[in-house]
């Protein structure tokens, strides 16, 4: 094929150009596929899919019409054409791709590299937690490759959020409890996924505070609680603490997305009442009355 060739095509409508020295052998819109492969021929024969693209073709977000994302060596002459592509580079390109059709950054790269975007750590954390916990990807692939390439950014941010799964931090309103509630406030952290016995079944109870000596056990609702069986395994679980004597907290999304201070001070309140002598500490969040 001539550049003479190409030109004729493109003058006459038959073909359209898309990037740089890339064509579009057809007319009208490129479907999201073809805007994938014009992308990464553009990039060149390393580039790989990455960031929110790689996610999407791995099921961890829809699929958006913005623009496709890149990775490249850190040598690599390719630049980003805004609004179509965008291109990064890697210094630890070898650690990062997987062979696929099309090739993309790995699972727990991919997951890493949106929460590195987040434009503040707590946002990193949340996000890298979320994706853990939903079984998008999974803690050990996280891990393995947080020592493997360890982020430029967050660095310590992501290693907490890790952490935090492998205390037993199951879902995002597990972790906002550990983080907005307990450590943002001095409390003791509760044991994660501590089982119960319950009408002859083991069930598990979100946080409890056994270990200090305090019966004391918080559970956090999410939606499911709200399905009849949900709903009925809870008070059968609310009859039995009652019965073996424990004090009970629960709290949901709503209360401690908007008011985990308040959710801090009545978790205080019963461990000070069961004998704890730590202090409440507070938060930025905390009202200025609030001691």
């Amino acid at each position: 094929m001539t550049w003479a060739a190409v030109r004729a095509h493109t003058r006459a409508g038959r073909w359209q150009p898309v990037l740089p020295r890339v064509y579009a052998t057809f007319t009208g819109p490129l479907p999201r596929d073809s805007r994938i492969a014009a992308a990464l021929l553009y990039a060149g024969p390393a580039a790989v899919l990455s960031h929110g693209t790689a996610a999407q073709m791995w099921g961890m977000r829809l699929e958006s019409p913005g623009p496709v994302h890149v990775t490249v060596p850190y040598h690599c002459s390719a630049v980003s054409q805004p609004p179509f592509v965008v291109v990064h580079r890697s210094r630890a390109f070898r650690h990062i791709a997987v062979d696929g059709q099309p090739p993309l950054t790995s699972r727990a790269d991919t997951a890493i590299d949106l929460a590195v975007a987040e434009p503040t750590p707590r946002g990193a954390q949340q996000l890298l937690t979320e994706l853990v916990t939903s079984r998008r990807v999974t803690v050990e692939q996280v891990r393995a490759q947080l020592v493997e390439r360890p982020p430029w950014r967050y660095r310590r941010a992501l290693e907490q959020a890790v952490y935090r799964v492998d205390s037993g931090v199951e879902s995002m309103l597990e972790e906002l409890y550990a983080v907005d509630v307990e450590v943002a406030h001095g409390l003791p952290s509760a044991r994660r996924q501590a089982p119960f016995r319950v009408d002859g079944r083991t069930l598990y109870e979100d946080a409890v505070y056994d270990e200090l000596g305090i019966a004391l056990t918080v559970r956090l609702d999410g939606r499911t609680h709200l399905e009849p069986d949900v709903a009925l395994r809870d008070r059968r679980r609310d009859n039995a603490a009652e019965l073996a004597g424990r004090s009970r907290l629960v709290f949901g999304w709503r209360e401690l997305s908007t008011r985990p201070c308040t959710a801090a001070f009545e978790v205080a309140a019963v461990l000070h009442r069961h004998g704890w002598q730590g202090p409440l500490q507070r938060c930025p969040k905390c009202p200025a009355q609030r001691s």
